[in-house]
């Protein structure tokens, strides 16, 4: 291992050496036989971490930093440690933490702002100490800021504790210093791939490339656009695009590692640290252009320094402040543009093959950096491992994934029962939204970096192979852990306002479970799950709308059938399955998701509309008395609350009915209109009655005289001097000269000879299509346009008065009603050939299409 920098507490461990500045990579050796696996770096501190879990510390330790008594240059080991197996180690300027392979996280140092996390705020803590109140939890990640720490969970939890005066805890707005870890909700759900902290300021990464920052901003190294502090986590949009992999953080600077091997810094460049070849703040992220020939592989930053290493060449690139010798370049000045730190440097001993001073190169493992000091993992040349290459994620480290190998370990462990931990474990993170969110990722061609409002990232089939590997009985067990922890923990705990759009992928994943189907769980799981659809807020929920939209017809279709069968499943059992209030909460939820992906559905037409139909309605619901409820509400009457609750009103829902049930509706519709229009028209006679009035009582029928010679003429003028109210009267028709009484047949013979007449072409109203016995409106008309509405009137008054009428129209004009676009296809069905020709040109791979089709764009128009 080398180092360099500032030195004069001894916290490089360079042992006896006197000097406090080292500008140039130095070999520190003070274990020989023993390999080092991290190192970090406090403000006058460092601590070691071996391969063996064992941890050593030197530097200052006024405030017991060192978990030991002994001070200076030489690294001691700490003890109280030696009974736990470290796995990861962290530094803020005075206190230090250390992570067990147990998930146990431990802490010794300064304490006086609770940066210790032990509940007690204390000067100083000499010896490591548990953190009690994570003992529940099994830590992945630990991060140090100057007096704030942040911890990952495996569940995918967050906690913060320590300083909070920039807001760097996350935990919102007027909340003070923390002593004891803090969970921070407003990043739940979110699969998080690292947390990494600042000075004063905190930053958490998602599987998917999502940066979120909070905390001290007064040089922008939030890169948020500005300089105002955040106390919340804030979505760093302008990285959303960049395949960010990695997070590092300086004193008040940031720097980020892209997929790709490119550099993004941000945040204070007074010294350079930003390598921008300027000293200026940068408010947002900012490619360092000097590496852009090159791919980066791992980055560092200390206080006021960034380092880069370029595995292609073996080069580690310095910048920033240098003042202390902490770029290694063997000058002790800043340096704004990133500069070679001194030495023979390799990736790999494969870039040193044929060379004769192979001997004097150093192969590269891993770089840390912290305070104002460097230190450089290297491999021996006769066994030499790859260099690190942070953009490869290492899985043990972020929010625990469900896939085949951890639920075959997680089967073993159910069945052994050997631990309450273990299992409480399992619990954990079968209960968290984020496990679920990060474990189906569209990795092909790293389509989940694309995760957007429009995007979900991720990978449905590989969701249903997993649940289908559940449903086998060997997974009984944890399937019923699984059912359990839906239905107690993750459901009801789902957000209406998620943090980002990787926390609502669950929304798709979770009606791809087999039990959702089963009617045995519509009442714990299907329809909870609808109701925490519907409570999402607008925006989130336009984006849920989106990504169903995206999906394959045949998942739509899925869910579609799911929420169908729940309706049928409700009204089947309403008298014995719930109480009113309860099954009015649950059938409502049921239909109104329905409606939602019915409106998805107009719009990108997964599924023809007919899959919307519940044939089974006509028998499980009076749709008369249903309708009727409806009615009476739509009319703003009042309804005893003891029916309201016993009944849900369906038909507020038109598209769950097929023709033969809207049909029962409109006859029900048109009744009681009739009977509304009567009762009017009744009353009203007997107030004219009543004021002596009577040459003013009026009808209640809507009563036509006309003349078989001049039946259009004579309706158009009968149907002009009406009201819309007297429309709504049941029809009663009178033939000039006729004796007959119209109990219905006159009137049918009415509509039939009327719509005979205006269909004439004499009027010019309407073309005929022989190829396909259809009519569509002719644009040379030899009549008034009000003729048309006279027609439309008909149509109406047909309808209404439970009349057939024979108007062969196209699927476009009702298209038009409803406000849908026609297409090619409504072309092809009214003229079939006129379709074809068109759909011919649009085939037609060529370009050469005047030539082949003798066409050209002239319309001939007689």
């Amino acid at each position: 291992m080398l180092c360099w920098g500032y030195s004069s507490f001894g916290q490089p461990g360079i042992g006896s050496n006197l000097q406090v500045i080292i500008p140039e990579p130095q070999v520190y050796g003070f274990i020989h036989d023993r390999n080092v696996k991290e190192v970090a770096c406090g403000g006058n501190h460092s601590v070691f971490l071996l391969e063996d879990g064992e941890v050593y510390t030197c530097g200052l330790n006024t405030k017991g930093q060192l978990g030991h008594e002994s001070e200076g240059s030489k690294p001691e080991q700490i003890g109280a440690l030696a009974g736990q197996h470290i796995v990861h180690v962290a530094c803020g300027e005075s206190h230090s933490v250390a992570l067990s392979d147990q998930g146990q996280l431990f802490s010794w140092g300064a304490g006086s702002d609770g940066q210790l996390g032990l509940t007690t705020i204390e000067e100083a803590v000499t010896v490591p100490r548990l953190i009690k109140k994570l003992n529940q939890q099994t830590i992945l990640q630990v991060s140090c800021g100057n007096w704030h720490c942040l911890a990952l969970a495996a569940d995918g939890q967050f906690f913060t504790w320590g300083q909070n005066s920039y807001g760097q805890l996350g935990l919102g707005k007027e909340c003070p210093s923390q002593a004891s870890p803090q969970r921070v909700k407003s990043l739940d759900g979110i699969p998080l791939a690292q947390v990494a902290a600042g000075g004063a300021h905190s930053f958490a990464l998602s599987l998917s490339g999502a940066v979120f920052g909070w905390g001290k901003n007064s040089s922008g190294q939030l890169g948020l656009s500005d300089e105002r502090d955040r106390e919340s986590p804030c979505h760093v949009k302008l990285l959303r695009s960049q395949k960010v992999v990695y997070i590092s953080c300086g004193e008040e600077h940031t720097a980020v590692l892209t997929k790709s091997g490119g550099v993004f810094t941000f945040g204070a460049g007074s010294c350079g640290q930003l390598g921008h070849d300027s000293m200026n703040d940068e408010v947002n992220p900012r490619r360092v252009l000097e590496l852009m020939g090159s791919e980066v592989s791992q980055i560092a930053c200390g206080r006021h320094h960034t380092l880069a290493f370029v595995p292609s060449s073996g080069m580690i690139y310095a910048f920033g402040c240098g003042t202390r010798g902490q770029l290694g370049t063997g000058h002790t000045c800043n340096v704004k543009c990133p500069s070679p730190v001194k030495g023979h440097w390799a990736a790999h001993n494969g870039q040193l093959s044929g060379k004769p001073d192979a001997c004097k190169y150093h192969i590269v493992k891993h770089i840390f950096s912290g305070g104002d000091q460097t230190f450089v993992l290297c491999s021996k040349y006769e066994n030499s491992l790859p260099a690190d290459d942070f953009r490869t994620i290492n899985e043990t480290r972020y929010t625990c994934l469900i896939n085949d190998e951890t639920i075959d370990v997680w089967r073993q462990k159910l069945l052994e029962k050997n631990s309450s931990n273990s299992v409480n474990n399992v619990v954990q993170i079968l209960s968290s939204a984020a496990c679920w969110n990060g474990s189906f990722l569209e990795k092909k061609i790293d389509e989940h970096f694309k995760t957007s409002p429009k995007t979900p990232g991720i990978d449905l089939n590989s969701t249903r192979v997993l649940f289908e590997k559940l449903m086998n009985s060997q997974h009984s067990i944890l399937l019923d852990q699984i059912l359990k922890s839906f239905e107690s923990f993750l459901i009801p705990q789902l957000s209406s306002s998620p943090p980002d759009v990787e926390a609502m992928r669950i929304y798709l994943i979770l009606p791809e479970f087999p039990p959702f189907q089963d009617s045995k769980y519509y009442i714990t799981l299907t329809l909870p799950l609808a109701m925490a659809i519907l409570r999402l807020d607008t925006n989130p929920s336009k984006v849920l709308d989106n990504w169903w939209s995206q999906v394959c017809p045949r998942y739509f279709l899925r869910l579609v059938d799911l929420y169908k069968g729940a309706v049928v499943y409700l009204l089947s059992g309403r008298k014995t399955l719930l109480i009113p209030v309860l099954f009015s909460s649950y059938i409502t939820a049921a239909l109104r998701l329905l409606e939602k992906l019915h409106k998805v559905n107009q719009k990108v037409k997964h599924v023809e509309y007919d899959k919307f139909y519940i044939p089974e309605i006509s028998s499980l619901v009076d749709i008369q008395e249903d309708y009727l409820m409806w009615f009476l509400h739509q009319a703003g009457m009042k309804v005893r609350p003891s029916i309201m609750q016993d009944a849900v009103t369906l038909c507020s829902y038109p598209f769950i009915f097929d023709a033969q049930a809207k049909t029962k509706m409109l006859q029900t519709d048109a009744e009681l209109q009739m009977q509304v229009a009567i009762n009017g028209a009744n009353l009203q006679n007997v107030f004219m009655l009543l004021t002596l009035e009577p040459l003013l009582a009026r009808s209640p029928f809507l009563v036509l005289h006309v003349r078989r010679s001049n039946l259009v003429g004579d309706a158009l003028r009968e149907l002009s001097i009406h009201s819309d109210i007297d429309l709504k009267k049941p029809l009663k028709v009178i033939f000039d000269g006729e004796e007959a009484v119209d109990a219905g047949g006159v009137t049918k013979e009415f509509f039939l000879l009327l719509l005979k007449e205006l269909l004439n072409p004499i009027y010019g109203m309407f073309t005929y299509y022989p190829e396909s016995n259809l009519l569509w409106f002719s644009d040379t008309c030899f009549v008034e346009h009000n003729w048309f509405h006279l027609i439309g009137i008909i149509c109406g008054l047909a309808i209404y008065n439970f009349t057939v009428v024979d108007l062969h129209f196209p699927l476009a004009l009702y298209k038009k009603l409803l406000n849908v676009k026609p297409c090619l296809e409504d072309l092809k069905e009214l003229s079939p050939t006129e379709g074809r020709s068109l759909q011919q040109l649009l085939d037609y791979p060529g370009e050469d299409i005047e030539e082949t089709f003798c066409l050209n764009f002239t319309v001939r128009y007689i």
